[in-house]
């Protein structure tokens, strides 16, 4: 899941119907999904969209450093690859736009509030792809970190958000896979394509630690969202579960995970690993990451640019409706 848990979620259940949050209360207990038209409290809805819209926001944000790479791509076959899993990230960001919709807010809100900088994307796509070799590290590390948020998500308690996420997660599967391989052959090619790799390693490791977020302590959200079961697990959990995983990945490829203190803890069945630089991440969550002001360029640029695609549009479906009505 590409968000950043920052803002509290206003605490407003006491203004609520007790008969009607109790009732609401049970069906999330019970697992039932929460459907559009069904009542819901007003803070549950808040939460709700502010995560999707900022997931969506994040998908279509996140096409802008691996598109860069389209004409570069090494060969035939990775430039198709690539520009099929661009196209997939676009599609996504449809999706979930579509879902958060059925809360009420418009697809126009949302956009309007991604380009006022009053929403947010998640922080990892304001880093610079430098390299091939950061296409791989984007698809096993950054697509890894998203697929371990939001395979949970297809259980979460918002049903068009749940079922939005079962052909998110099978397509991030692949794309997940297609870095890893990337990652795969440059490891296993010349020194210099092996340097490549690590030095993408080094360079995207922490940014993808970060992408699950603050630690639970500072996470405002976390609690309630864990009691109306729109996440399943903590943020501290997630990314415990990254770094297990992806640290014997590493160890295959033969690279170095950029971490002095990452050790092996048997007691807890898991890696102990260091500090992360909060610091740099909340800046980079302000909009002072290294190109953060050149992709909100490029999205604005994009509406504007495509202004004259949205009226015209429109005026085919007025006159489409014009004529059906005559």
């Amino acid at each position: 899941m590409y968000t950043t848990e920052l803002q509290k979620t206003a605490k407003v259940e006491s203004l609520e119907d007790p008969a009607l949050l109790e009732a609401f209360e049970a069906r999330v207990a019970a697992d039932e999904f929460i459907e559009p038209k069904d009542w819901m409290p007003e803070a549950y809805r808040g939460t709700l969209t502010r995560q999707i819209s900022q997931h969506a926001h994040s998908e279509i944000v996140g096409m802008l450093p691996e598109g860069n790479w389209i004409t570069r791509a090494p060969s035939l076959r990775r430039k198709a690859i690539l520009l099929a899993k661009v196209q997939d990230e676009a599609g996504h960001g449809l999706y979930l736009y579509c879902a958060a919709e059925t809360l009420g807010t418009s697809r126009q809100q949302m956009i309007e509030a991604l380009h006022s900088g009053k929403a947010k994307y998640s922080t990892i796509f304001n880093y610079p792809t430098l390299t091939w070799a950061d296409m791989g590290a984007i698809g096993w590390l950054v697509d890894g970190a998203a697929i371990m948020n939001q395979v949970p998500l297809q259980r979460t308690s918002y049903g068009p958000y749940a079922r939005a996420m079962v052909r998110v997660c099978k397509e991030e599967s692949f794309h997940q896979r297609q870095g890893y391989e990337i990652m795969i052959a440059l490891a296993g090619g010349t020194a210099e394509q092996k340097r490549m790799a690590q030095d993408a390693l080094n360079r995207w490791w922490w940014p993808s630690l970060m992408m699950f977020g603050p630690p639970d302590e500072n996470s405002p959200n976390t609690a309630q969202s864990m009691r109306w079961r729109i996440k399943r697990e903590t943020n501290d959990e997630l990314r415990q579960k990254f770094v297990d995983i992806t640290v014997p990945q590493a160890d295959f490829l033969g690279l170095r995970v950029p971490d002095d203190d990452l050790v092996w803890n048997e007691a807890k069945g898991g890696y102990d690993f260091g500090t992360i630089d909060w610091e740099e991440f909340y800046a980079v969550v302000r909009g002072e990451g290294p190109v953060a002001k050149e992709r909100m360029k490029a999205r604005r640029d994009a509406w504007d640019n495509g202004a004259w695609v949205r009226e015209a549009a429109d005026a085919h479906e007025a006159k489409r409706r014009e004529r059906k009505a005559a």
